[in-house]
């Protein structure tokens, strides 16, 4: 699991960005699309609203670019002085006091890790620079058994103890990486922001990762794209497309980003109980979830797992669905659904 999923699966709204929506408290017909991007987290974000003509689209950049640069720097594992970095310098036995923002995604953290049975593991840093996924270089030849033993040794999510703001960690050497679940607490955080700044109907994307308040004209919900996972594919070529009313939708794969040794490909996923990246058939898992946050981590765990046992833990969950797509050994994609999904 690692924070590279922006180049996985990216979802693209249909018909080249329809992002129209309606405020409750105006006529559609005096509304207009203000449609705010730029850069974070090592990718892009879109955030589109719909408002009169007194909209400040300039004003309201500069607080989601403010707003985005507060949780980059505390989760970016890039930054030396973000809030991972130094939690990650830190000794055992030492309480770590951490921001609300850390808090929150902590708790999500906890939860996925019991709900997944260890299938999402937010201490594969190691592993993930080994690999060459994270802060070191693409590796080019396959790693001795004995190499990925003692670097597992360094991680399991349970060798942190979570306290009332604070975090502690049982071993000196066990690290965080929160990339399989930042972005989608940066949709999150910024789709907080614009429903207090007074919209009810908006889209807000970062590197893939999408929530949706409100709906279209006519009161139909929004509808985005889910890529075709397939290496070498555009973008915008679609697979599925996904129907949204206040829901975020996360997608994660193994066919964007890759390493490729001994002319076979490896996945930028890592199992946490090997060591090694995943190869359980499926290339791509997405979840349709209340938040963007734990959609973002339950893809990425469902992509560890086996589709089946990924369909049971969602079947048990309210309110959410998934789409895992199995490469089958012909070469043809198979879908598992959760109970609902085809209501989306």
């Amino acid at each position: 699991m690692t924070h590279l999923k922006k180049f996985l699966l990216t979802l693209v709204f249909l018909s080249a960005f329809p992002l129209l929506t309606v405020e409750a408290s105006a006529k559609a017909g005096s509304l207009q699309k203000h449609r705010i991007t730029g850069f974070t987290m090592g990718t892009t974000y879109s955030v589109t609203v719909m408002g009169d003509r007194s909209v400040d689209a300039g004003l309201l950049k500069k607080r989601i670019d403010s707003r985005l640069a507060m949780v980059n720097q505390s989760m970016s594992m890039f930054s030396p002085t973000s809030e991972l970095s130094r939690f990650n310098r830190s000794e055992k036995n030492v309480r770590f006091t951490i921001s609300p923002d850390f808090a929150l995604v902590i708790g999500q953290a906890s939860r996925l890790y019991d709900l997944t049975c260890g299938a999402w593991d937010g201490t594969l840093k190691p592993l993930v620079d080994f690999w060459g996924f994270g802060t070191k270089e693409a590796r080019t030849t396959l790693p001795a058994p004995g190499e990925i033993t003692a670097l597992l040794k360094q991680t399991g999510f349970h060798k942190i103890d979570i306290l009332d703001n604070a975090l502690q960690k049982k071993e000196t050497r066990v690290t965080l990486d929160l990339g399989s679940i930042a972005k989608g607490f940066g949709v999150d955080a910024v789709a907080r922001l614009i429903e207090e700044s007074g919209f009810d109907s908006f889209i807000v994307e970062i590197g893939g990762e999408v929530f949706a308040r409100g709906a279209k004209p006519g009161n139909l919900p929004w509808t985005v794209g889910i890529s075709r996972p397939e290496k070498g594919s555009s973008v915008r070529s679609l697979y599925r497309s996904i129907r949204l009313r206040d829901k975020a939708l996360a997608t994660s794969g193994d066919y964007r980003n890759f390493v490729t040794i001994d002319n076979k490909s490896y996945s930028h996923i890592i199992d946490p109980t090997t060591g090694y990246p995943v190869d359980t058939g499926v290339v791509s898992a997405s979840v349709i979830a209340a938040d963007c946050t734990f959609a973002d981590g339950l893809a990425t765990a469902l992509m560890v797992m086996p589709p089946e046992k990924g369909i049971r833990i969602v079947n048990s969950l309210d309110t959410v669905e998934c789409l895992i797509v199995v490469r089958k050994a012909d070469g043809a994609f198979q879908d598992w659904t959760s109970d609902h999904f085809p209501n989306h």
